[in-house]
């Protein structure tokens, strides 16, 4: 019987691998990737539905066209990182929160930290 169990952990514990990495809720602190972090954020919720994709409602955030659309049209603003139109719109602070489903807390802290880190095109 402990031969069993002990198998069973030993392929468990193999069987099992996740490389996502999971951050906790509420404020992030951690280095943010613009490539790696932002962009999986907006193709979850922004540019697949329809809406903030090419020839849609802008900004457009697909993966191609995210970082220009939001640096040269001023949704960002490094300086005043909470003052961020990008960043109002995910809080909720504009007049329908995005995406309209409801803002998600971490989504919306990582993007806010890409913000605060100089919004690179990392």
């Amino acid at each position: 019987m402990l031969t069993v169990m002990l198998a069973f952990t030993l392929f468990a514990g193999w069987g099992c691998y996740n490389d996502a990495v999971i951050y906790p809720a509420g404020d992030f602190t951690g280095e943010v990737s613009f490539t790696g972090d932002v962009i999986p954020i907006f193709n979850a919720d922004c540019n697949t539905s329809g809406c903030h994709n090419p020839g849609g409602i802008k900004p457009d955030l697909s993966p191609a066209n995210a970082y220009i659309s939001l640096t040269t049209v001023g949704y960002i603003n490094t300086g005043a990182p909470e003052e961020s139109e990008l960043y109002r719109w995910m809080k909720g602070l504009e007049a329908v929160p995005m995406p309209p489903s409801g803002s998600d807390a971490l989504n919306t802290s990582i993007v806010l930290a890409w913000i605060q880190q100089g919004a690179l095109e990392n």
